[in-house]
């Protein structure tokens, strides 16, 4: 074995007996370094070539222990460290040239408390490899930490970067002990450096947001914490820091008045675009923290958002009601906007839902009027989550990224919100009296939220909701699929998630999603509704731009996949099920498919069922296909109205099944 040495400052710090300038010169070296290094029988050969020093130890017969080392590591990461001493102090007593086991021991004997006996076993271990980078952290830290000791801590971190120059670990370290010393810039300057190096280490991140915490750059400090939030595990003791860190920066920002700015020009903007006032009024009788009143819908002359004042960071609560607003705009002018429309024959239905909870209610000797209640909260709340869920969601990452600054405020008030969530869903009062199935669904709307309040502040509290594997399985698929949308996201898209989750859990018989310019002319005026209803029973001739949007989607979506082929296949498949059945029931088949169709069909739904068409599920091309036969055999005149150009695939499909 050979250990190499550079006759440098450094040399005489961790050789202490060795004195720069004193007698001897180059003797006193090799006698110092020889004594230190003889072992047992074993005297090192100690040569000086110009400003190196080499020693060349034999260790042919030191027997390398690397299970025991190996069993020592396992140790002292369970904290274990008695046990792992009495193995470490055999590794040594047979090995004492194996620099590892001096560094380890020093770990240990400074996570003890014994300070100076770690600076003993540390020196040792740089005594044998000067290059040894944790050691000469570890060094480093000590004196910085424990004995405020700067310069020499410095010199250890110059020898840890000389060491290893890719080392961020070291960097940080050094930003960090400068950052405690009040040189900020200094300190900023080895922090980027680790960043560059790294930026995935949560605690070069968490020291950037204390430099800029400490320098008033709020948004920069709130911004490094998020990020070190997101690089961190939940287990560990920077993400609990972290954490603490965000809330802190995020109190002090909402204390000012930038929300209020922030609030208040975007509300301006809306007003302008849209030609209503929006008053933004505080209301503590509202159901919720915040919603907005349509002025249309509400027949005033004016918009009102509504919030709770106890909320914290209230700006965020009513710019989301703004965004609201903004999308609604935005979907009028393409004339695509649905309303939400839950009636009494939607809340019959729903009440098949609550029969065990009404005579669990009925057991607990409950008020008659107070169940009545309680079923129609239940009955209010999940429509609210089918309605909302989807488009909070784009309307969170539409804050998130367009207004940078409100993100303190999000990150306040999307917390508060979600612990609202939970405790909703798993509270034991809550959940002893709820419909199961309910509140099941409940759950995964909620979850969906979570897992975006991970996405976008890194605070991760999705096993909080308790879920089920499936319940997690299918809040995720929801998450993924709005994802998807968010990217590109068009006018009104919104409401096309609305429909799909609640089609996929089963949700879809409560309420019902409407045209806004259907629902307010065409059923206002009952003698053009009985019109329209004679002249075209079943709304293929009516302008339904949102509709006509869905049906060119799919299309376009088939013609890039290449599903042309699927469609004649499936084609095929209809002519052979239509094939000797009487005209009158492929018309009725063919008038269900169209009813179904009434909003337009999404071509990723996989479970499409028609009544008439028993014990089968349709995706969303099949049900296409299918829609165009049963027309093209029932009514032929019709097909060419519905839409879908599918005249080719349908001839090919003729042959197909005439061949076959």
């Amino acid at each position: 074995m050979q250990i190499i040495h550079k006759i440098d400052d450094f040399l005489f710090t961790i050789f202490p007996g060795l004195i720069r300038g004193g007698g001897g010169g180059n003797s006193l070296i090799i006698n110092e370094l020889e004594n230190y290094y003889t072992f047992g029988p074993f005297k090192p050969k100690v040569t000086i070539e110009g400003e190196w020093v080499k020693i060349a130890v034999d260790t042919t017969t030191i027997i390398s222990q690397e299970a025991d080392y190996k069993k020592t590591v396992a140790l002292c990461e369970k904290g274990k460290y008695p046990e792992a001493k009495i193995i470490l102090k055999k590794l040594i007593e047979k090995n004492p040239t194996n620099s590892e086991y001096h560094r380890i021991m020093g770990q240990i004997l400074s996570d003890e408390g014994d300070q100076e006996e770690a600076i003993n076993c540390l020196i040792d271990s740089l005594r044998w490899d000067s290059q040894n980078g944790w050691a000469l952290l570890m060094m480093g830290n000590i004196f910085a930490k424990f004995k405020s000791d700067v310069p020499t801590a410095m010199k250890y971190y110059d020898q840890a970067l000389a060491a290893n120059v890719q080392d961020h670990i070291s960097l940080t370290n050094i930003g960090y002990l400068l950052l405690q010393q009040g040189q900020f810039d200094d300190a900023e300057k080895f922090l980027w450096q680790a960043v560059k190096i790294n930026a995935q280490y949560a605690n070069t991140q968490l020291a950037l947001a204390l430099i800029a915490q400490k320098k008033n750059d709020l948004h920069s400090a709130f911004f490094s914490t998020v990020q070190a939030i997101k690089l961190s595990s939940t287990k560990e003791v920077i993400y609990e820091k972290a954490v603490q860190q965000a809330f802190e920066i995020s109190n002090t920002i909402i204390a000012t008045d930038e929300g209020k700015k922030i609030m208040h020009s975007y509300r301006h903007r809306l007003e302008q675009d849209g030609g209503t006032v929006i008053n933004i009024i505080k209301d503590e009788a509202i159901k919720t923290a915040a919603k907005i009143e349509f002025a249309e819908i509400y027949n005033t002359p004016e918009h009102n958002i509504k919030y709770k004042p106890g909320y914290p960071a209230v700006e965020h609560l009513v710019m989301h009601e703004l965004v609201h607003l903004d999308f609604v705009v935005a979907a009028r002018k393409e004339k695509l906007n649905q309303l939400f429309i839950a009636s009494q024959q939607h809340k019959t239905a729903f009440t098949k839902e609550l029969d065990a909870t009404r005579k669990l209610l009925q057991k607990m000797a409950v008020q008659p009027d107070t169940i009545e209640q309680y079923c129609a909260g239940v009955f209010d709340g999940i429509n609210l989550q089918a309605y909302n869920t989807p488009i909070d969601l784009l309307i969170e990452d539409f804050l998130y990224h367009e207004f940078v600054e409100l993100r303190p405020y999000q990150f306040l008030s999307l917390h508060t919100l979600t612990l609202q969530n939970i405790k909703a869903v798993t509270d034991k009062k809550v959940v002893d009296v709820s419909p199961k199935n309910i509140l099941s669904k409940s759950k995964i709307y909620s979850i969906t939220h979570a897992l975006q309040l991970k996405a976008l502040f890194g605070l991760d509290v999705v096993n909080d909701f308790k879920p089920t594997a499936a319940e997690l399985k299918q809040a995720t698929g929801f998450y993924n699929e709005y994802l998807q949308y968010k990217e590109d996201k068009e006018p009104a898209e919104e409401y096309e998630l609305v429909q799909h989750w609640a089609d996929d859990l089963q949700l879809n018989n409560y309420f019902e999603l409407v045209d806004e310019i259907t629902f307010t002319t065409k059923r206002n005026d009952i003698d053009n509704l009985l019109n329209s209803i004679e002249q075209d029973p079943y709304d293929l001739q009516s302008a339904n731009p949102f509709k006509e949007r869905q049906m060119k989607k799919f299309q376009q979506t088939q013609v890039q996949t290449g599903t042309n082929m699927s469609v004649v296949m499936y084609m095929v498949e209809a002519l052979q099920y239509f094939d000797n059945m009487p005209p009158a029931q492929i018309k009725k088949i063919a008038t269900d498919i169209a009813f179904k169709g009434t909003e337009g069909f999404a071509p990723n739904k996989k479970d499409y069922q028609i009544e008439s068409i028993p014990n089968k599920t349709f995706t969303g091309y099949q049900i296409l296909a299918w829609y165009y036969t049963s027309w093209a055999l029932a009514m032929p005149e019709m097909a060419d109205k519905l839409g879908l150009n599918y005249a080719a695939e349908y001839t090919m499909a003729l042959t197909m099944k005439t061949n076959n």
